[in-house]
């Protein structure tokens, strides 16, 4: 099943219909041969304008509640997009929190948070099997990582168990319970937090699961014209919960579908591979980032491109997004460098790689 409506028009009218609208708006319509095969064609130019007209009305509506963080927002609903998950590494009370439950109710998605602590245990996260006498079965009771959107708060706190409890559910989008797999909703992304100031209690996230991260971000401070605006906002009552949605899941896994159709040129992929490739090659790095780092550089461009409104990805696309999709994924020599040391050695790799070989 494929939906024949353009987007933009069937947002406005689920508008119409009221605020519950879009997020319950069953889109299934059948399509024919012709159409399914249009589907899977490059996405057109009016394709491509109508889903940056949606991508703008998501981060607008974000950017009612988070002020001043435009690029923290585009960076999220392009890793959305991207079907990967993100990594907020930052200090408390920058708003990451609030801008995860700010993106799920745009989207008229379904979330859930989870507060990570060193006690959590796995099944907390996942859900567990519960016998019953009077049925005198197991029944799964599903746990909160059953959501279109996972908040995993402060998820450096958890024991490595515990962390390592996403890691199918990150990959597969699945979850598997005494040998029983379920399917989590879809669209499905972990937007985790990482304080990376407080080391104690907590317990570094291994090499394997930040591989599993597509971007890792910092929000940053606002500037003091954004400051007032959040103090402003408090004042006149705004709250995340006057958000209305402004998209649906369904509207949300067609602009994926539309971002997989981006055009990507040879010569962009080979600049992805050679920019990769030299990550493993620098001086001061231990280990560089690994072929999903490439495979998440050319998905995060698509994504990228559909947010802006093209039908091709462009060399620019890929040198934006190198420091948040490549940063978190190479180990620096230096045991103790921080996240903004790896991302300068990004930067750097950018500078030395030439687009064109």
């Amino acid at each position: 099943m494929f939906w024949s409506h353009s987007l933009s028009t069937r947002v406005e009218a689920d508008r119409a219909k009221g605020p519950d609208s879009v997020a319950q708006a069953p889109y299934c319509w059948l399509m024919s041969s012709d159409q399914y095969e249009a589907v899977h064609a490059p996405i057109s130019e009016t394709e491509a304008r109508d889903g940056a007209e949606v991508a703008g009305g998501i981060m607008a509506n974000v950017e009612r509640f988070i002020q001043g963080k435009r690029e923290v927002i585009e960076l999220s609903l392009t890793c959305l997009l991207a079907e990967g998950h993100l990594l907020l590494e930052d200090v408390p009370g920058v708003g990451k929190t609030s801008l995860a439950r700010s993106l799920a109710a745009s989207l008229g998605m379904s979330w859930h948070r989870i507060q990570f602590t060193p006690d959590l245990l796995p099944s907390d996260v996942t859900g567990v099997s519960v016998f019953h006498q009077g049925s005198s079965r197991f029944e799964f009771h599903p746990g909160p990582v059953f959501a279109h959107i996972v908040l995993a708060d402060e998820i450096n706190r958890a024991a490595p168990r515990t962390q390592s409890s996403l890691l199918e559910v990150m990959e597969e989008r699945t979850v598997t319970v005494d040998g029983v797999t379920h399917e989590v909703p879809q669209p499905f992304v972990v937007i985790a937090t990482s304080n990376p100031i407080e080391m104690g209690g907590t317990f570094p996230l291994p090499e394997a699961q930040l591989d599993r991260f597509l971007m890792a971000v910092s929000v940053g401070y606002p500037d003091p014209a954004a400051e007032v605006a959040v103090l402003a906002n408090l004042q006149h009552g705004v709250r995340i919960n006057s958000l209305s949605p402004v998209a649906s899941p369904e509207i949300v896994r067609e602009l994926i579908g539309r971002a997989q159709r981006v055009h990507v040129e040879k010569a962009v992929m080979d600049y992805i591979v050679r920019l990769t490739g030299a990550t493993r090659d620098m001086r001061g790095v231990l280990l560089g980032a690994s072929p999903r780092g490439s495979v998440g550089l050319l998905r995060a461009a698509q994504a990228s491109a559909t947010v802006a409104g093209r039908t091709y990805v462009s060399p620019a696309d890929v040198q934006r997004l190198a420091v948040p999709v490549l940063a978190h994924r190479i180990l620096l020599t230096d045991a103790d460098a921080t996240i903004s040391a790896r991302s300068d050695a990004i930067r750097a790799a950018v500078e030395q790689v030439p687009v064109t070989p």
